[in-house]
C-alpha cells in the first residue's frame, strides 16, 4: 500500500515508518519537525509540512495515490494543555480537520488515528476497557475525544473508516537501534529514569509514595514501541480488509509501580541514582492498566516485549548509544 504518516518524524512515526516500509509498504512521512527530527525519517519519502496547511495536503494526494493516512502528528504534554489549551485544540481538533477534509476530497477513507487513554479521564475500574465510560480530565484528553468523535460522523455522513487506538504508554526504543525517544522536554517515566541512570539526570522523583497500591508508588501500563506499530498495521489491514471502523485499547495489561520500573532500570544499567520522594500531583490516578483483550481477539495481536525489562533493555541501549553520544 501507499501511506502517508503524518507525524513520522515523531517517537511513535518514526518507528511506524520504519515498520511499513520494511513490510513492503511505499511510505510517505509528513512532518513540521516542531517536535520530530528529520535524521528520524530513515525509510520512504519525506516532507517538511504541516498537517493543517491545504496547499501541502493537496499537492500530496495529488502527486500520489494513497490508500491510506496515519496519524501521529498531535501534541501530547498533558500540563501544557492545561496551561496552552488554545495550542491543543488549534493542532489536536481544528488542523486534523483539515486533514480530513482533505483525505474526503481526494477520495481517501482509510484514517489510523493515535489516540490516548486520556480520554477516559480518572477509571471507574481497572483494567480499562472500551466501553468505560469517557469522560477526559484535560485539555489534551478532550481534544482526543473531540476527534474520535468526528470520526464517528465522518463514517456515517462520508464512509470514512477510522481506527481509533488509545495507548496508555508507549515506552521502550527500535530493537535494531536505530531509532528510540526523545521529547524536549521529555516527560515520560522511563526516558526520564534512564537519564538518571546515565547521569543526564540528577535524580527522579517519584510523585506520591502512599497511594493504595502495593508499593505505594503510582502503576502504569507500558507497551513497546515496537508492539504498538504492530497493532496499527494489523488495525490498517482488519479496517479495510472488513471495510469497517474501530476502536482499540492497546497496553501489555500488566500494571507496573513507579518504584518498580526505577527497580528495574537499576538492574539493566547496573547504575545507581538519586531517588526523591515528592508530593501527589493533582490528577494522578493511582492505577491505569489497559484491557487489550479486544485487540487480541479481533486483530490476532500479541505483545513481543511483555517484560518490562524487555522494554527497558531497548531503552537504555538507546540511551547509552545514542543519546549519551
Amino acid at each position: 500500500m501507499k501511506i502517508l504518516v503524518v507525524g513520522g518524524a515523531g517517537y511513535i512515526g518514526s518507528h511506524m515508518v520504519k515498520q511499513l516500509s520494511l513490510a513492503g509498504n511505499d511510505v510517505i512521512t509528513l512532518d513540521n519537525l516542531s517536535y520530530g527530527y528529520r535524521d528520524a525519517v530513515k525509510y520512504g519519502k519525506f516532507i517538511e509540512g504541516d498537517l493543517g496547511d491545504n496547499a501541502v495536503l493537496d499537492a500530496i494526494f495529488k502527486s500520489a495515490d494513497i490508500d491510506a493516512v496515519m496519524h501521529f502528528a498531535g501534541f501530547i504534554q498533558v500540563g501544557e494543555s492545561v496551561i496552552k489549551p488554545s495550542m491543543y485544540y488549534h493542532n489536536n481538533v481544528v488542523n486534523t480537520l483539515t486533514l480530513l477534509d482533505a483525505m474526503l476530497r481526494h477520495d481517501i477513507k482509510n484514517f489510523i488515528f493515535s489516540s490516548t487513554a486520556a480520554i477516559f479521564g480518572e477509571p471507574d475500574y481497572t483494567p480499562i476497557d472500551e466501553k468505560h465510560q469517557k469522560q477526559p480530565i484535560n485539555p489534551y484528553g478532550h481534544s482526543k475525544l473531540m476527534i474520535e468523535q468526528v470520526l464517528d460522523d465522518y463514517d456515517k455522513a462520508y464512509g470514512l473508516r477510522s481506527t481509533c487506538l488509545r495507548y496508555f504508554n508507549a515506552a521502550g526504543a527500535d530493537p535494531d537501534g536505530e531509532l528510540g525517544e526523545r521529547h524536549i522536554p521529555e516527560t515520560h517515566l522511563i526516558p526520564l529514569i534512564l537519564q538518571a541512570a546515565s547521569g543526564r539526570r540528577d535524580d527522579i522523583k517519584v510523585f506520591g509514595d502512599d497511594y493504595e497500591t502495593d508499593d505505594g508508588s503510582c502503576v502504569r501500563d507500558y507497551i513497546h514501541i515496537n508492539d504498538l506499530c504492530q497493532a496499527h498495521s494489523l488495525a490498517l489491514d482488519s479496517m479495510i480488509k472488513n471495510n469497517k471502523s474501530a476502536r482499540f485499547n492497546l497496553g501489555n495489561g500488566k500494571g507496573f509501580s513507579v518504584k518498580q520500573v526505577i527497580d528495574v532500570v537499576k538492574d539493566v544499567s547496573g547504575k545507581n541514582f538519586k531517588v526523591s520522594i515528592e508530593p501527589r500531583r493533582d490528577g494522578d490516578p493511582a492505577v491505569l492498566v489497559a484491557d487489550a483483550t479486544l485487540a487480541k481477539k479481533e486483530l490476532n495481536w500479541q505483545p513481543e516485549f511483555a517484560e518490562l525489562k524487555d522494554i527497558v533493555k531497548t531503552a537504555w541501549d538507546w540511551e547509552v548509544n545514542f543519546l549519551c553520544q
